[in-house]
């Protein structure tokens, strides 16, 4: 699915979604995605939580990366997110099979991410989606340039995203997340020429997420008709304030 070369881009508000990534049982965030090279910011991820939504959050992005790399799981700390925030969140990190992702939705998760799963099985989220709609299911493709990247960024799939937008369209999909795993927890900002090829390659509901720093980021998404992203360092470190303020 590609968008039409002649068609403008709306205009859109992006949609600044705060992260909280889960290792160990702490709220941390990686240096391009590598679990050894982490910074803990809160020692709770339910405070790391509270704490976007006491400015406003509306959605918290919460990601288990040992589920994701195979070292571990978090489920009972995303469970007590889930049942005390006040807030809907959404989960990815590690949900591999239909019954991991209905555990969580059960559970009150408003919808989860797929990430390797979507690559490796690409039967699960049609199946996810006939069966719980497209507002409960995501896609998450993390990729090194436009090559897909799984098991929690560690390995190179030999896919390129062109390769999966059209079965994702088929299989009913609304909401694509497109992470830079280049960029992720660098704050070097968002490489326009990137998202400009994604944005062409999904025309539906596009999330993006991997180095956004400041207000400039913001802007861009709005340029380039990018409807929101997922954020970490820069709001945690404060090189974008958080509630964002309008963009003039």
């Amino acid at each position: 699915m590609t968008a039409s070369a002649s068609a403008p881009l709306p205009q859109l508000t992006p949609l600044i979604i705060p992260c909280v990534d889960i290792q160990s049982g702490r709220a941390v965030r990686l240096y391009e995605g590598d679990p050894d090279r982490e910074t803990v910011y809160f020692e709770s991820p339910l405070d790391a939580a509270r704490h976007w939504a006491a400015l406003g959050a509306g959605l918290v992005h919460l990601v288990d990366l040992d589920a994701a790399t195979g070292r571990g799981e978090n489920r009972s700390v995303i469970a007590r997110i889930t049942q005390e925030l006040g807030v809907p969140v959404e989960v990815g990190g590690g949900i591999r099979d239909r019954a991991t992702a209905e555990a969580l939705l059960k559970a009150g998760v408003e919808r989860v991410v797929i990430g390797t799963a979507a690559v490796k099985n690409p039967a699960l989220v049609a199946d996810l989606i006939a069966a719980h709609g497209p507002e409960r299911v995501v896609v998450s493709l993390d990729a090194r340039g436009l090559e897909v990247a799984t098991h929690g960024w560690a390995q190179g799939s030999g896919l390129n995203v062109a390769d999966l937008t059209p079965q994702l369209a088929d299989a009913g999909l609304e909401t694509l997340i497109f992470t830079d795993v280049t960029r992720d927890g660098t704050l070097r900002g968002l490489d326009r020429e990137l998202m400009q090829q994604v944005r062409q390659l999904w025309v539906n509901t596009l999330i993006v997420g991997g180095g956004v720093a400041n207000l400039d980021d913001v802007r861009l998404l709005a340029e380039e008709g990018i409807h929101g992203a997922i954020v970490g360092r820069a709001i945690y470190e404060g090189t974008l304030p958080y509630p964002v303020p309008a963009l003039d």
